[in-house]
């Protein structure tokens, strides 16, 4: 809405800008794809920001069934604005993927793009950036058979380990594992009937204690296709909480914390069906004083090391996406370390108010840098 007020000479400019059409890609149940209308969804707010720069805005519903509507409607905007996970009602994005890649190459900006998300939306990330700040003792393997060689030895250590599919969310596919037995010295690996206690980070899921192989078993459907695992060694601060890094391209733009997350374990000593399930993520603006150490290490450190290593530049960085972290140890001042365990591209929504503005002036520039003859 316009502000009261306003000279009519700057509304008038904002209304001759309006030559810019973007649509809102989402995920819809084919019999109700014609009937969806954007200002009743959950990205109405996102819609209005945008025409609130002079942007056109239309919605996308989007089925695999009908890829080549979907196709036709997407070359006749200039840009795509995309909410859908990677796992969509059983489904993975190979076949939106490859539209969303024949539109780019047609001129559509889209964000994110499948080639940004392939490159820096995926658990790879974790193992590619391990040697920056915000990352750990991280392993990868590339398949079932390197995880069957190489688990048993980092389990044989005594540290609990999590494991997380390359692509999947909602905690599907990110396991916490360790060992039942004291470490014993010499030993170098865990035999494949030790037995282990995992936790499926899955809403719902409570631990079990089952033998090692019998994990290695389950995890065999994860290396189907191009499917990897990535191993980062547990964090104890877990219970402290996560806190998600909410951008827009290069910028901070807000904050949430989940002081209940996936993974929290029961109290000492109770039974572990009593460990809480995740709570609520409450939203913040990016001046939260005590994330201010967050936000200037994002901003003046990780991400310019990030686009170095997976060789993207900034203006390839998404119109919002976010980065969740959970507490590292303290550093020799006191002062709060952070440890990356996931960046999310694919479907970044709630975010925090404060990043409606900049993500609709983003979207404007990135159409502006490069327009294209609609179709």
């Amino acid at each position: 809405m316009l502000a009261r007020g306003r000279p009519r000479g700057a509304t008038q400019e904002r209304m001759a800008s309006m030559r810019y059409r973007v649509a809102i890609l989402l995920p819809a149940e084919a019999e109700l794809k014609q009937s969806i209308k954007i200002e009743n969804t959950r990205f109405s707010g996102v819609a209005a920001a945008l025409r609130g720069v002079g942007i056109e805005v239309e919605c996308a519903p989007y089925t695999d069934e009908a890829v080549e509507d979907a196709r036709a409607q997407l070359l006749r905007v200039d840009g795509v604005l995309v909410w859908v996970n990677p796992i969509e009602r059983d489904r993975d994005r190979s076949a939106l993927d490859a539209l969303l890649e024949d539109v780019a190459a047609e001129g559509v900006f889209v964000s994110a793009h499948p080639e940004v998300i392939c490159k820096m939306g995926t658990k790879e990330v974790l193992y590619r950036t391990r040697s920056m700040s915000w990352g750990c003792d991280t392993r990868m393997y590339p398949t079932l058979q390197a995880l069957r060689e190489e688990l048993p030895r980092c389990l044989a250590t005594g540290e609990p380990r999590v494991l997380k599919q390359d692509r999947g969310n909602g905690g599907n596919g990110v396991w916490k594992i360790e060992s039942t037995t004291p470490v014993v010295q010499g030993n170098s690996a865990l035999a494949p009937d030790a037995r282990v206690r995992v936790r499926h980070a899955k809403r719902g899921s409570i631990e079990q204690e089952i033998s090692l192989d019998e994990f290695l078993q389950r995890c065999e459907p994860y290396f189907s296709g191009n499917g990897r695992l990535i191993d980062q060694v547990y964090q104890p601060r877990l219970t402290d909480g996560m806190v998600r890094c909410y951008l827009v391209g290069d910028r901070v733009v807000g904050f949430g914390e989940q002081l209940v997350n996936a993974l929290y374990p029961a109290a000492p000593g109770s039974n572990p069906r009593t460990a809480p399930e995740p709570g609520p993520r409450l939203y913040y603006p990016p001046t939260r004083s005590d994330f201010q150490p967050l936000k200037d290490w994002m901003e003046n450190e990780w991400l310019a090391e990030l686009c170095q290593t997976l060789a993207l530049n900034a203006t390839q960085l998404p119109v919002v996406w976010d980065a969740d972290f959970l507490y590292g140890p303290k550093n020799s001042t006191g002062t709060n370390t952070y440890v990356l365990c996931e960046i999310n591209l694919s479907s970044v929504y709630p975010f925090p108010d404060e990043a409606l503005a900049p993500l609709a002036a983003a979207t404007l520039a990135r159409l502006e840098a490069a327009p294209r003859k609609r179709t």
